[in-house]
């Protein structure tokens, strides 16, 4: 008997099966690829614009490597296609703007919530509805961290659709003062659509410098070294935690 052609998801270019139920997220597709060799037996199953996906072991245990781009709105398509390939647990590691003193340069932060300014998900049902990470997932990134005697700040982030700061004044500086601790561009999208999907989610990311309205653009000086080394304990805290995590 001939086998029914599968179709293939828009944009992420998988067909629904192909993603393993343990999924681990980045933007930047070069990321990814860093990601996949970390792996054992990788195997590339797409590249399409953005959305560059890698299948492979890590511990033995199956994991998929996926990046998104930049911005929420091509991020939920990703996010949407991956719940709808097959993902029961999906991490994202990325990288963010310290809002409080503590998240420095270099300085790891376990999501636990976010703040839904993202320009998407209002779209998709009211911003009354949470952005609120798996408490499974949130478990897991800080006991890794602990394990492997990495500090990491854990809170409530916001996601704005801006990264650079336009002529209307944003909400930043009113976020910080309600103790919000890091902002980046792609989370609260994640979070609303595993949740929409019963899917386990969460996030951890590296600081880069400072929010660009806390300090202006021109304040925006990461130190390259420092930020690198701080993605490579995320990504190690992601794959520790996300071979934990039930994906039933």
């Amino acid at each position: 008997m001939e086998e029914k052609k599968r179709d293939v998801l828009p944009c992420i270019a998988v067909c629904e099966g192909d993603i393993n139920p343990r999924v681990l997220t980045c933007g930047d597709p070069a990321r990814a690829k860093k990601i996949s060799e970390k792996l054992e037996n990788v195997k590339c199953l797409a590249k399409n614009r953005e959305y560059h996906t890698y299948s492979g072991t890590y511990k033995g245990v199956p994991v998929t490597v996926t990046s998104h781009g930049v911005g929420e709105g091509g991020a939920v398509i990703g996010f949407e296609s991956l719940c709808r390939a097959g993902a029961k647990v999906i991490i994202r590691v990325g990288t963010c703007g310290g809002m409080q003193k503590e998240v420095t340069a270099g300085s790891l932060v376990i999501v636990k919530a976010a703040c839904r300014e993202d320009g998407v998900t209002e779209k998709m049902l009211p911003l009354s509805y949470p952005a609120v990470a798996d408490m499974d997932v949130v478990k897991a990134l800080e006991e890794s961290s602990s394990n492997l005697q990495l500090q990491a700040h854990s809170g409530i982030v916001l996601t704005q659709a801006l990264f650079y700061p336009g002529l209307l004044e944003s909400r930043v500086k009113l976020y910080q003062k309600a103790g919000v601790i890091a902002m980046e561009n792609e989370v609260a999208g994640l979070l609303v659509v595993a949740s929409l999907h019963g899917i386990k989610a969460g996030a951890i990311l590296a600081a880069d410098a400072p929010a660009f309205e806390l300090v202006g653009v021109e304040g925006y000086q990461p130190d390259e070294e420092m930020v690198a080394l701080a993605v490579e304990h995320e990504i190690l805290i992601a794959l520790e935690a996300l071979i934990r995590i039930d994906a039933e």
